[in-house]
């Protein structure tokens, strides 16, 4: 038992009111024992109740007790801290407002210093929040003390911490305090430690967001510089992201004087990862800095990133091909693009690593608008043929997803002239494998062709599949029919796919016989109640007259599957007898299945 409440918030630290009856304490004194509880979890349920507590205590003994409390039990699990931190970061009103919110600095500020990432992050997010709130005056008196003392403390935890909060604080202060919190951050970019370091480099585009074009040039310009020259790598790659920062708020004219040479070094820098870097960012940089240094300085960076030592490098350049071209000056784009891209667009179609060839795949398809019908007829369409063939499925796939991209530009009768004789020689391909994969792609493929199409080119080859040697590719044709259905509608359905199911179940071979029961199975859903009981039923009941037991006890597992969605009277009067005569089979597997579907449906006498 907790005993008495009043004493018990007495002990834990808390103050109570004369007025304050046992009753209406006792809740809050059982969320404030929690904190102190060795469980971590009820310690944990509590800090998430916090604003109950404080609610209950009034914004006075908020300020005045509970967030005292708080910040001497910052020495907990990192659980809990990360709680905690969340929770400080809404609690403005629970202190009485924006005049009072610097209560909440000091507890924030202890957990921004904690060795655990993922709380120290939180706690800047909050204490971001909370600055907001702050009026000019009291982000002076309160917020911008505790930045400087973050920027300055003993351990990397709190300096790192402290990289977050310069934005947010910069633009409402003093020209004295912004020459003061613009030191404080060069300092930091300076820091001994690589990981102070990497968070000034990661807040370093955002912090320049905030600065005077004048400072931009004097302090960032030269931060930037030192950062992108820094001796670890990690470091390095963290300023690429800030010198796209910085050249979007230069003049054009200044660009190349005060930002290039250093993106320049970045791309071709020692380090993969950097390179890395600058592929994955290389748009962004090409938007920042303009028409004219694109023509003269990315183009050939990029020529050079397509074809880096690296796969990880190229598979990220490949993947910024179309948005590079759409990006060019549209004067020189074919040209640059023909000249310049398409080369080692057209080696990395080969490329060794399946990475890279997957991520040009599923960008390549967008030069076709670009680059117009006759280059991509001539220049384009034998890559994409090749890819269609590559070993790898992903590339595969990525190439049939983006069809729509090239039939567009030449047209559905071009592309059935060129890419479908691939696609339909993988279809019949003699690995059961490829064929598989095929199969996959098909509802997709028929999405971009279109239903007329489909029925002319493709649905004979879908119903090959269904008498198809391998059970895997009998069991995917049936899956890829139910989707097709999906696709195209029940009335297709009607004319074109369930009369050619049906049929099968005449066939000679049991084992195409029983495709047309698993057919049946998935594609009674997508055809609804109507065509189930007038086109697909009739033929699963003659069917459990067949000689094969194999096929009769998969009648009586597909009676079991569609009955749900027969009316009563077709179960009654249809279904029953034919189940009531399976459950009498002299085959025990027959008369078990009729049994189970008897018994499922509800049929029994």
């Amino acid at each position: 038992m907790l005993g008495n409440p009043v004493a018990l918030l007495r002990d834990r630290g808390i103050k109570m009111a004369a007025s304050d009856s046992d009753e209406s304490l006792y809740p809050i004194a059982v969320l404030i024992d929690e904190l102190r509880n060795e469980d971590v979890q009820l310690r944990l349920n509590s800090i998430k109740k916090l604003s109950t507590i404080a609610l209950a205590l009034g914004v006075e003994r908020t300020r005045s007790e509970l967030i005292p409390f708080l910040t001497d039990t910052i020495y907990d699990e990192d659980e809990v801290l990360l709680a905690l931190a969340e929770q400080l970061g809404n609690f403005t009103a629970l202190v009485g407002g924006s005049e009072y919110v610097y209560c909440l600095l000091p507890p924030l500020e202890s957990l921004a210093t904690v060795e655990e990432t993922v709380v120290r992050d939180k706690a800047v997010e909050s204490l971001r929040a909370v600055s907001a709130e702050h009026t000019p005056a009291d982000l002076e008196a309160h917020f911008v003390p505790l930045v400087k003392r973050l920027a300055s403390g003993d351990w990397f935890t709190s300096r790192t911490s402290a990289c977050g909060l310069f934005a947010v604080a910069y633009p409402r202060v003093s020209s004295t305090v912004k020459a003061e919190l613009r030191q404080h951050f060069r300092n930091l970019c300076g820091d001994d430690t690589p990981m102070v370091r990497r968070a000034a480099a990661s807040k370093l585009g955002e912090f320049a967001r905030v600065l005077e074009l004048e400072y931009l040039k004097n302090d960032v310009i030269p931060m930037f510089g030192n950062l992108a020259s820094d001796e670890q790598d990690s470091v390095r790659l963290l300023a690429v992201e800030a010198g796209v920062s910085v050249a979007t708020l230069l003049p054009q004219e200044e660009l190349e004087t005060l930002v290039m040479p250093t993106l320049r070094q970045a791309s071709e820098d020692k380090s993969w990862r950097v390179r890395y870097m600058v592929a994955d960012k290389f748009t962004e940089i090409q938007k920042a800095v303009g028409a004219e240094i694109t023509k003269t300085d990315l183009v050939p960076a990029f020529q050079n990133l397509l074809k880096d030592c690296e796969a990880e490098v190229r598979a990220a350049a490949a993947n910024k091909v179309k948005e590079f071209c759409e990006n060019l000056p549209a004067d020189c784009r074919e040209n640059v693009i023909m000249t310049n891209i398409l080369p080692w667009v057209k080696e990395l179609v080969s490329d060794a690593n399946q990475h890279v060839k997957s991520a040009l795949a599923s960008v390549i398809m967008g030069l076709s608008p670009i680059l117009g019908k006759e280059n991509t007829v001539e220049h384009l369409l034998p890559l994409f043929l090749t890819q269609l063939k590559d070993e790898c499925p992903e590339v595969r796939l990525n190439i049939i997803s983006n069809l729509d991209c090239v039939n567009e530009v030449i047209g559905i009768r071009q592309l059935s002239q060129s890419l479908l004789p691939a696609i339909v020689e993988l279809a019949e391909d003699a690995k059961w494998r490829v064929r598989l994969a095929i199969i996959d792609y098909m509802p997709l493929l028929a999405g971009q062709l279109g239903v007329e199409f489909f029925d002319e080119k493709l649905n004979a080859l879908c119903m090959a599949w269904l008498v198809d040697h391998v059970f895997a590719i009998r069991d995917a044709a049936t899956n890829n029919l139910r989707k097709l259905v999906e696709r195209f509608g029940r009335d297709w359905a009607q004319t074109t796919i369930i009369p050619k199911v049906l049929a099968m179940a005449a066939d000679h071979n049991y084992l195409h016989r029983m495709t047309t029961l698993f057919c049946v199975n998935v594609l009674a859903d997508a055809c609804g109640a109507d065509l189930t009981a007038r086109l697909l039923l009739p033929t699963v009941l003659r069917m459990a007259q067949d000689q094969v037991a194999n096929v009769r006890f998969n009648v009586a597992k597909s009676l079991q599957r569609i009955g749900p969605i027969l009316d009563p009277n077709t179960l009654q009067t249809d279904v029953k007898p034919v189940l009531e005569k399976l459950g009498g089979d002299q085959d025990v597997d027959v008369k078990y299945f009729a049994q189970e579907a008897m018994a499922v449906l509800a049929l029994g006498a």
